[in-house]
């Protein structure tokens, strides 16, 4: 994976904005460089796969927790809550990653000719998050997909062929029998994730379950089961932590005071928000800023 490295490496130094995210004009795709370990980074996490080309990082769902290093690639088959961790990188070597997020549609597409439109089961035997060696195949195509960015002109007309090609060898693969669930047709997974869809665009605003479970398709109670199954939380607790996520976003990336930033998100009560901000983040708003402001001043 050495010229997949390098690739990754180039593309991160080139267009990695001040949080080391390089996003490129593939839709879903982006590499990400550290120079040094994080803190912990909490996420509402997308479908997507992570392939890991330098450096280590640990990702801890509810109980589970899993480290990656180079070589390794992570896969994500629901959006889940995930504390994340750079765990090794350095100015010589920093860590890098290729991200891709996984395209339900082109996973059915390709189910279905391979002979998989019988995946599915019961999403509650299933880890949605994974850790696997990368495949050969996954890395020859992530390589040649990278490569097409240096030729601007030729990515709209060729990316979609080379994005659903990573998407075949990722089926064809170590986490096929995972993944294929995620493009099983009108199944639990993609049920919850036209709710999940709808609480992304709509966190600030009161949904209730009964206008959730319509979009999933399901009734209330049934609603409930796939969706704790799917993501591990309840739908409000979803909401919860997307709104917290986005405050502290607001907070760290506009400069919103903790007030202007709860009342943004859809709390009505600043102390209530105050609450809720330490029990995912473990500190207080106020001293969570304070804190970041510290580490960013120079030594």
């Amino acid at each position: 994976m050495t010229s997949l490295l390098d690739h990754v490496r180039r593309y991160a130094d080139a267009h990695a904005n001040a949080d080391g995210i390089a996003i490129s004009p593939v839709p879903g795709l982006l590499a990400v460089r550290a120079h040094m370990p994080s803190g912990l980074q909490h996420a509402i996490a997308r479908p997507m796969v992570c392939i890991v080309v330098q450096g280590s990082k640990n990702v801890t769902m509810g109980a589970t927790s899993v480290d990656f290093t180079a070589g390794d690639s992570l896969l994500i088959t629901a959006d889940v809550p995930l504390v994340s961790q750079v765990t090794r990188a350095s100015l010589a070597a920093p860590y890098l990653s290729l991200v891709l997020e996984l395209d339900q549609a082109v996973i059915a597409e390709l189910g279905v000719q391979m002979g998989d439109a019988q995946a599915g089961g019961n999403p509650g035997e299933h880890t949605p998050v994974r850790v696997e060696t990368t495949d050969a195949e996954v890395a020859d195509a992530a390589l040649r997909l990278l490569k097409l960015l240096d030729r601007p002109a030729a990515v709209p007309v060729l990316h979609a062929q080379l994005v659903r090609e990573l998407h075949y060898w990722l089926l064809a693969g170590r986490h096929g029998p995972a993944l294929r669930r995620l493009g099983w047709p009108n199944g639990p997974s993609q049920r919850v994730g036209r709710a999940v869809a709808l609480l992304r665009t709509e966190f600030a605003r009161t949904l209730p379950v009964e206008r959730l479970a319509e979009v999933a398709g399901m009734s209330a109670s049934s609603f409930h089961q796939h969706f704790r199954a799917v993501t591990s939380l309840s739908p409000l607790q979803f909401q919860k932590q997307l709104r917290l996520i986005e405050a502290r976003r607001l907070m760290l990336a506009e400069g919103a005071s903790a007030s202007s930033a709860a009342f943004t998100v859809g709390y009505e009560s600043v102390p209530q928000f105050t609450r809720e901000y330490g029990r995912l983040f473990g500190i207080a708003p106020v001293r969570d800023m304070k804190a970041v402001r510290e580490r960013l001043q120079p030594a």
